[in-house]
This record gives C-alpha cells, structure tokens and sequence, in this order.
C-alpha cells in the first residue's frame, strides 16, 4: 500500500530526536488530548452506553489524530463535513455486514478498494482514506444487530460536533504550505531570470539561471517526497500539480542557450524584448499568488504581444529572404521560437497559479465549469487507474484483499476484540512483502514497549478510574505526537497505551487486554506478510518501466496526432480541441507513471539504484508530453498552393520518424531491450523541412509566409524532441543495465 496511506503513523525510520519544526505537531497533540478526553467522559459519563462511547471515543481519535486537512478554512471545513458525512453512511454499512461473516469480508474488500483508490482524485481524497476505513472496519469489527446502529451514530455525530469545530477554531494556525511555497520560490526565480536577461548583464543572467535550476529542482523533489501530493482531475489540486511540470517546461526555453544568436540575424527584436517583459510581469503576478497575495497577472498584455511577435515576423521574413539567401532560416527564427514557447509557458504558470490560488481565470469567467463537469473529471480519473498498470490500484487491491482477509479471519476465530486485526493490518501492509517486514519490526517494538509501559502503569493503579483518568490525555498527546515528530514505533507504543487506559476505563480487565492487543495484531501483522507475498511481492520496479514505456508511447502518440492534424487541417482552425482524446490518454499515462515513481523511491531498494536516471527518463516523457500541447495549439494557416504543401509532407514525413524513435524506445525500456540509437538529424543544421519552406519564401509569394512560420514552428518542436530523445539515450541504456 502507498506510503501516503500511513502518513497518520509517521513510517518513518527509528529516530532518536524530535522533528516539530513550528511545533505544529505538538499542538495538533495538544488539541487531542483536550478534546478527546471530554469527548470520551461525556459519553461514558453522562449517555451511558457502551455502543455511544466506542464510537465516540474512537471517532475523536479518526478527526483529531488520523484527519488533517490543510488549506484554505472553506477547504477544510468541507473535507470534515464530508468525512463526517462519509462516516454516518459507513457505520451503518458496516454494523449491518458485522453479524453475516460472508457478507462483512465481501464488504471490507469492496468498500476497502474503493476508499483506497479514491485516494488518487486528490490530497484530501488521500488524507481522508485512514479515518474512512476506521468508520468501516469498527463496526464491521465488532459485530452487533442493527439496533445498534442508532447509538453507534450518535457516538459519531457527538465525535463530529465536537471535534470539528475544535480542529476549525483551536490552534487553527497550519503549518506552512511548504509545497506551495517551494512554487513562488520557483517562479519568483525564473522571473528574474528574464529579468536578468532583459537588462543584458551576463554575470546577473548566471547567477539567476543558477537560482532558477535550483528552485525549480528543489520544487520537483519537494513534490515527489510529499505523501499528500496535491493532485486531482480539477480546481486547486490540478493547478499545483500542473506547476511541477510546468515550471520545469519554462526553466528549458527560460535558460538562454550559450552564446546566443546574432542580433543582427534576430528579425524581432523589440518585439521579442516586449513578450520576455510580459512574461516576467505574469511570473512576478503568479509567485504572489502563490504565497497569498492577490495579484491579477496582465494576460491579456503577453498574449498581445506574442501575436505581433507572429505578425512581424512574417512581415521581416519574407522581406529578408531575398537579400540574406546565405542565412539559415531555422538560425533567423531560432529567437522567436524560444520566445514564443517562453510567453507561452509563462502564460500557462499564470493561469494555473490562479487556480492554485482560488481566483477565477480568464477562460472560467467566460464558461465556467459546472459542477457536474468535475465529477465527470473525478471520475475519468478513478477509471484510468483501474489497471494493473497503475500503482495506486494494484496497491488498493493489495491493501482490500488484506482487510478482507483480517475480517474473514476475526469473524471465524472469535478473536476478543477482532478490530484489533484489520488495524493491524491497515497500519504495516507496504508496497511490497519486505517493506512489510520491515515495517512490522517497528510495530511490534513499538507494541511491545507500550505494553510494558501501559501494563506497569495498570498494575500500580489497580482499580482506581480516577488516576486513570488523569493519566488519558498525556497518553493521548504521547499517542497523537509520536509518530508524527518520533517514529512509527513511538506511535505503537503511544497507541498502545491509550487503548490499555480506555479499556479499562470502559470494562475494568488490568493490564491483560494489552496481551490481547498483542495476540490480534500478531494475527493482523502475519496477514501482511502473507498478502505482501502473494500479491506483487517484489515491488514496483517492473511496474515502473511499464509505466515509463507507455507515458513514452502515449505521449509520442499525443505529439503525432497533433502535427498530422496540423499539416492537415487546411485553415479550419487550431488543432488543441482535436487532439483532446490524446491529451487525455497522454495525461492518463503520466499520472500512472507519477505513481509509479514515486512507490519506487518509498521502497528501499530504490536507494540503492540511481534515482536520477529515472528522475530522468520521467522529466523526458513529460518534456515529450508538454512539446506535444505546445504543437497542439499553433493555429495553421489557409492553404499555401502545391509548393508549401510538399513542405507539409516533408514535416509529416519527420513526424512519422520521430514518432517510430519513441515508440522503439518504449518497446525498449518495457522489455529491456538494447536502446534504439539516437533520432538522426539533418548535420547542416537546415532540416528538409526548413530547407523546403525557405525556397518557398524564395519564390516571393507573400501568402504563403504566414504558413510557412506554423510549419516551422512545428518543425522547431521536432528537433527539439530530436535532440531531446538523444539526450534520452544515455539515461535509458543506463537503467537496461542496472535494472
């Protein structure tokens, strides 16, 4: 199961210090050793009913330790309202499966699968799948008859009403949003690289090309170690994932090449000053965004620009091409290439900054999204990952078949307190049957120590519920701070001791009821074990190269369809709308992939790989993906007679090869094959396609210029994929070799 799952229970390696930087974590503890305890008194105290005060007890523990929501208030608010609501549904599902064995392990494995995996709509999908399952699995748990089901509720609805507003109002401060943060610091960086390069100053354009790399490296890593990653098919969580891509797209075409291109071969210029300064405005606009200021990014100016960029520079070139027929073509338009893709990336940081911020765009204010739409989005999403092929569904899959089988078990053994199994199981099953072991080493001394620890303090209090009483919420807050800011062993060791107190509060057993802790999830832990066996047991690493093979094919997919379409669409208009099916099926991929990389870098055999020949191969694919939405929106021109469609036909004919390239190299990294050589390119620097549309221009028709530019446009993309693809080699004969 994803690491992201146990993001409640720290899973991290022993430490020996405390990490609680803002103590944050410490005040998170602090509000559930409050809270629970009041929560918990009430309802034994004063309602009296063992049903009410399981519910209530553990459903404080669901909102207070295992949620954390963060975000904006609206946001949050909505995640517990809806957890709350997601509760009130499930406790009765699962009292009702409680007393039918066949039915509860049928329903732990459906409803097991589907929490699980919705974890991929977005982070508070994610951060909601551990107190979710728990409304399931104690009712399941403990079997009971449906007339239970009225006290069991109020137990939750008394757990919500207190609990939420005790997470909304007290210590409401979050920590930092360090990943949004890591965003401004990236796009702030690569506005004043432009900037740097507008003023001309050498020395200022390589310290701030040097800056820029490594906020934009620094924001990749931050990303792919965030366990909540804040993904999701629309709105906010789209809009930040989005940037992580992005941002490393305008880093390429905001770094200038070495040495540059002669001024005198540049026939936009000024224009091209005016596009770089627009660009620069909307990252400066976009990085204030991003930390919370609310700032309107002048999109309307950057798109302005880039069009006269395209208007002059048919104008100039046909009017040069009659007295400089001694100059590279691709060389004249070299500039305005890089130019256009910079204002274009810049444009597309600026929207999605916006989203990220909650402010409306341009193109929403004009139609907005219904709501309806983002369920569609949401659910389009969930469907992709319903694959082998997707981690986060063969981790779903393996993580239900292991609530399922604890359940199965706990209803035929006639365990104590048979919940005990499935959270056991829920707590250590990893990605594969040795980061499983692993993680259960830590439990169980982590078990064993609050064990010895909850038992001695049971066995010097005997029988007086006062001091237990007294002794609950220092146990709650050691419970709720350990694994966060300790380890997962401290968290066992916490957990332990605050179920050995409740316990005895609820039904006086002494120190005896932390041995049936430990016999249940002993049971729990070797169910682990078994499915982390059966079930993908040698981890993610083959699933990443056959993630890698189809982001690369369906990517290679998205960049032909859209140049075809080009070449093709004889001035009906832009090809971005046609080529929608294939963005979709590309994105697909690569959220697949993204999932991929990200389990193989929690196990622990990545470490012993190099990770950055796949870190690598996975910013390629997205490279190959973002150059084929570029290509997507050039708008062609009418048609430019018999002499410039054969330049279409040359274009498509390099389309055609560098699409067969890709696609070997796919087959190749999916079956370790030896690597297809390097995509060939044309030595004189002038491709077929640069060379057929400069004798066009020769030719002195001026109707044809405005053609001749998208064509070339197009064909920049597929030397830039050229050279991308030879830049790929290396990496990809690398990870043949080392597996």
């Amino acid at each position: 199961m994803s690491s992201a799952i146990y993001h409640w229970a720290g899973m991290r390696a022993l430490r020996l210090h405390i990490d609680d930087p803002g103590l944050f974590s410490l005040k998170h503890a602090a509000r559930a050793a409050i809270v629970m305890p009041a929560v918990f008194a009430f309802a034994d105290k004063v309602i009296q009913n063992q049903q009410t005060t399981f519910l209530a007890a553990f459903g404080s523990v669901a909102f207070l330790v295992f949620a954390d929501f963060g975000g904006p208030w609206r946001a949050r608010l909505t995640a517990y309202v809806a957890l709350a609501a997601a509760g009130a549904a499930l406790i009765p599902l699962g009292t009702m499966c409680s007393q039918t064995p066949w039915l509860a392990v049928f329903a732990m494995a459906v409803v097991g699968l589907l929490i699980l995996l919705s974890g991929v709509i977005n982070g508070y999908f994610a951060a909601a799948r551990i107190p979710a399952l728990l409304t399931f699995i104690l009712p399941v748990g403990i079997p009971a008859p449906p007339s239970a089901i009225p006290a069991r509720l109020e137990g939750w609805a008394l757990a919500a009403s207190v609990c939420i507003p005790a997470v909304m109002l007290l210590w409401r401060s979050q920590p930092r949003d360090a990943f949004r943060a890591g965003a401004a610091r990236a796009t702030r960086a690569l506005a004043g690289l432009v900037d740097a390069e507008l003023s001309g100053d050498s020395p200022a354009v390589a310290e701030s090309s040097a800056a820029a790399n490594a906020a934009v490296g620094e924001f990749r890593r931050s990303f792919v170690a965030t366990p909540y990653r804040p993904t999701g098919p629309t709105g906010s969580s789209e809009a930040l994932a989005f940037l992580v891509d992005e941002l490393d797209w305008l880093l390429s075409f905001a770094s200038p090449a070495p040495g540059g291109i002669e001024a005198q071969l540049e026939p936009c210029r000024d224009e091209n000053r005016e596009v770089m300064a627009a660009a620069a405005d909307v990252l400066h606009a976009s990085a204030a965004n991003l930390s919370g200021e609310r700032r309107r990014p002048d999109l309307d100016r950057l798109d302005r620009a880039r069009e006269a960029v395209s208007g002059t520079l048919a104008q100039r070139v046909a009017g040069r091409q009659g007295q400089q027929r001694d100059v590279s073509l691709p060389a004249m338009l070299g500039p305005s290439f890089r130019i256009r893709e910079l204002s274009f990336a810049a444009r597309e940081v600026g929207v999605n900054a916006l989203l990220a911020s909650g402010a409306a765009t341009p193109e929403t204010e004009r139609a907005p999204r219904a709501h309806s739409s983002a369920l569609r989005a949401a659910g389009r999403l969930v469907v992709a990952h319903v694959s082998t092929r997707s981690a986060s569904f063969r981790n779903s899959l393996r993580g239900s078949a292991g609530l399922a089988a604890a359940v199965l078990i706990t209803q035929t053994a006639s365990l104590q307190h048979s919940f005990w199994v499935v959270l056991a199981v829920l707590s250590v099953l990893r990605s594969n049957a040795l980061g499983t072991g692993s993680t259960i080493l830590q439990a169980l001394v982590g078990t064993a120590a609050g064990i010895a620890v909850g038992g001695a303090l049971i066995v010097a209090i005997g029988s007086d519920e006062t001091i237990l009483w007294v002794l609950l919420p220092p146990a709650i807050l050691l419970a709720a701070y350990a694994p966060r800011a300790i380890s997962f062993a401290a968290g066992q060791a916490g957990f332990t001791i605050v179920l050995l107190i409740l316990f005895n509060i609820i039904q006086p057993t002494g120190w005896s009821v932390g041995l049936v802790r430990v016999e249940d999830v002993a049971i729990g832990f070797a169910v682990s074990i078994a499915v982390g066996v059966l079930f993908w047991p040698r981890g993610v690493s083959a699933l990443l190269r056959q993630s890698l093979s189809v982001a690369y094919a369906r990517s290679a997919d998205y960049v032909a369809i859209a140049a075809r379409h080009l070449v093709s669409a004889n001035g009906t208009g832009g090809t971005e709308s046609a080529t929608q099916p294939a963005r979709e099926t590309a994105r697909g991929a690569a959220n697949r992939l993204d999932d991929s990389f990200r389990e193989y870098l929690a196990e622990s055999s990545a470490q012993r790989a190099n990770q950055e020949i796949v870190g690598a191969l996975v910013a390629g694919s997205t490279r190959l993906r973002l150059a084929a939405y570029s290509l997507s929106t050039l708008t062609p021109g009418p048609p430019g007679g018999p002499r410039l469609d054969r330049c279409a036909e040359a274009l498509a004919s390099d389309v055609d090869a560098l699409h067969s390239w890709y696609l070997s190299l796919a087959d190749a990294l999916a079956e370790r094959t030896a690597i297809p050589p390097a995509p060939s390119r044309d030595d004189a620097g002038d491709g077929t396609v640069a060379r057929c549309v400069r004798q066009t221009l020769v030719a002195g028709d001026d109707s044809t210029v405005g053609p001749a530019i998208s064509l070339l446009w197009a064909s920049e993309h597929v030397d830039n994929l050229r050279r991308l693809g030879a830049q790929l080699v290396k990496a990809a004969s690398e990870l043949s070799v080392k597996g």
